[in-house]
């Protein structure tokens, strides 16, 4: 019976220890954002990735959201777009995720306008088609002359009337629930 209560305490300690490793990795992983150490963090995080189903959720999307910028900064886009979008996932109302995934599928679209490989071409207007409605969420919180001149400019460029005559309408609505800090 002792052996059985022993085995018992070790296997919960051991359990306590490893998403407490998880944690105390998280916890350097901020430090390492907080600190300006880029590099030190996108190597803290990629080890996180692989246990980050033991954060809680709300400390996940955070998690995300760090990665996504390192991963934007560092110009690799789809693993940006890939976290983003994770984030947006769980916290819909979060702009400033939604800017980035806008202005992020936007630098897509122009890769594909200016490319010379139809394959990739053609895909101009699907990227452009993703970006706005991101980039409306972000007027719509945060808005700006020249981002609402932009996003018309984009339905022109699609020939996108009816998208354009209900832009005002949807804004309004998008503006509601705005959330621009996320919280662990």
């Amino acid at each position: 019976m002792r052996s059985v209560f022993v085995f018992m305490l070790l296997s919960g300690f051991c359990l306590c220890a490893s998403a407490q490793t998880v944690y105390d990795k998280y916890v350097d992983f901020n430090d390492a954002i907080i600190q300006h150490h880029p590099d030190k963090a996108m190597e803290l995080g990629t080890g996180i990735l692989t246990g980050n189903e033991k954060l809680p959720a709300k400390t996940q999307t955070k998690f995300y959201a760090f990665m996504a910028k390192l991963y934007e900064d560092s110009k690799q886009p789809d693993n940006a777009i890939k976290y983003y979008e994770l984030v947006v996932l769980a916290e819909p109302d979060y702009y400033i995720a939604h800017r980035a995934l806008g202005y992020l599928y936007l630098d897509k679209a122009k890769v594909a306008l200016l490319s010379s490989n139809y394959e990739i071409a053609i895909q101009h207007n699907k990227w452009l088609k993703l970006a706005i409605p991101h980039l409306e969420k972000d007027e719509a919180c945060n808005p700006d002359k020249e981002g609402l001149d932009m996003i018309k400019k984009l339905y022109g460029s699609l020939n996108d009337k009816e998208g354009l005559k209900t832009l005002d309408t949807r804004l309004k609505q998008m503006g509601a629930g705005c959330v621009d800090l996320l919280t662990d």
